[in-house]
């Protein structure tokens, strides 16, 4: 430990004698000791030190006074004067001033050289060094071996238990650890883990700065991105299931194995939960972590949206607390959910409810009953993409070669129920170049979206575009 002025002035090796009270400081580590015969040593002193000096310069009182005043404004926490050289004693202008401004001052016999007193505050300060280290170390050593054997939460336990305070740890806007942050205040430290997660973690104040707190930094970061890793790679594995659910390869008692395997028992319903983040950032799905209240529920990558399966018979409650958690976290995501159903093929039916729900292109999508449109695109045997190929892909032809826009008319047109008025409006254009839009349309899919057999086909056509 440090030693403090209580120490120093205790040590019979020393022989030093206080002229003035020091009970206020005298439990404080002294940070070093600075000797000097200089009147203004200030822009050599960094407070906490104590000062030596035999008062070489200071002839007068004034001088004395003034080195004094100086001495204290630098945050000094003592003064040691050294006697029988340029003073017989320590100046008793120097002991008023000390006193005056509560400067503890002693006085060091010409016996005592300065040099045994910084080799004794060297040594103790080395001492103390030594000891820290050596504690840190043990840190080191006890957070990574309990994140080792019991994972992230007891190392955070640990790391409340050596700081001697509550910690938090946030992730996005979830709280992963502790207790909610209330009112009370905390030391916030940023936590890099590979991802944009905007994860935090609060120490409770009064908090001061340990290098304990560097190394969890560190552990946490590294442990969160082991955790990312893994979710990405158990939502392939769990994806590539549901793909084959969906293509329609996977059927019967095969079905049931394999969903099993996942978590789904296919006997109980199941709601399936979409996530789908703007084109370009569907990457960040793969390793979204989910709320701890929502970390037991099956997620699956498929076809850039994340996929939640929860075991009920209505995945309103589950879409609206992911809702809530990306608004909440700034993450900028549409999420949508199907019906619960049971059986394999009651899982496809709520997986395609979820994605027809998604066109309606709010932040938090309802489907509507089960329709018409899901159970086709649920029969992976009805050959719907062949249809969307023969139909839109003269469009999407034409729309490359000329920078026209028929396809995105065509979707406006059967969105807002046929209405060329209302298309006009809405895509800022004359009434008669919506009908001569719609009048290529025909000709180059081969079906007229103004009556009603050829508009479904159209909307079966874009809706299983979209799904592709």
């Amino acid at each position: 430990m440090a030693i403090t002025l209580v120490n120093l002035l205790e040590s019979q090796t020393l022989r030093l004698k206080a002229h003035t009270d020091f009970s206020a400081v005298g439990q404080t580590p002294i940070e070093w000791a600075a000797v000097t015969e200089l009147r203004d040593p200030s822009p050599f002193l960094s407070g906490g030190e104590i000062v030596l000096t035999t008062g070489l310069r200071q002839t007068s009182i004034a001088n004395q006074e003034n080195f004094v005043q100086t001495v204290h404004g630098a945050g000094a926490l003592a003064l040691g004067f050294g006697t029988g050289l340029s003073h017989r004693g320590v100046p008793a202008a120097v002991i008023r001033k000390c006193t005056e401004l509560g400067l503890p001052v002693f006085e060091v016999p010409y016996e005592t050289p300065f040099m045994a007193i910084t080799k004794l505050i060297a040594d103790a300060l080395n001492a103390d060094h030594l000891l820290r280290l050596e504690r840190l170390l043990k840190g080191h050593q006890r957070l990574a071996s309990t994140l080792l054997a019991g994972g992230l939460g007891d190392m955070l336990r640990e790391l409340a238990r050596m700081l001697g305070t509550e910690v938090i740890l946030r992730q996005f806007a979830a709280t992963i650890h502790g207790p909610e942050l209330g009112i009370r205040k905390w030391h916030e430290v940023s936590v890099a883990s590979g991802l944009r997660d905007r994860c935090t973690l609060y120490l409770a104040e009064p908090y001061q700065h340990e290098a304990l707190v560097d190394y969890a930094q560190g552990l946490i970061g590294l442990e969160l991105a082991n955790q990312a890793r893994l979710r990405e790679s158990t939502r392939k594995v769990t994806g590539q299931v549901f793909a084959d659910l969906l293509a329609g390869t996977l059927t019967g008692h095969q079905a049931d194995a394999r969903l099993q395997g996942i978590g789904v028992v296919p006997s109980q319903p199941h709601s399936v939960v979409l996530i789908a983040a703007p084109a370009g950032q569907e990457k960040a799905l793969r390793t979204l972590p989910i709320p701890p209240q929502f970390e037991h529920i099956i997620s699956a990558t498929v076809d850039d949206r994340l996929a939640l399966v929860v075991a009920n018979t209505d995945g309103a409650s589950l879409a609206d607390g992911i809702n809530e958690y990306l608004q909440g976290a700034g993450v900028i995501a549409r999420v949508s959910f199907g019906g619960g159903y049971t059986q394999p093929n009651g899982l496809r039916w709520s997986f395609f409810e979820a994605i027809e729900a998604l066109r309606h292109g709010e932040q938090l999508n309802t489907p509507s009953k089960l329709s018409l449109t899901s159970l086709l695109l649920a029969a992976r045997d009805v050959p719907l993409q062949a249809l969307a190929q023969e139909a839109l892909a003269p469009l999407q032809a034409f729309d490359t070669k000329h920078s026209a826009e028929l396809l995105g008319t065509l979707r406006s047109y059967l969105e807002l129920d046929g209405s060329v008025g209302a298309v006009a409006d809405a895509l800022g254009l004359h009434r008669n170049t919506v009908r001569y839009r719609l009048q290529q349309i025909s000709e180059l899919s081969g079906y007229d979206p103004t009556t009603t057999a050829d508009r479904v086909q159209l909307w079966l056509a874009l809706t299983a575009l979209d799904l592709n």
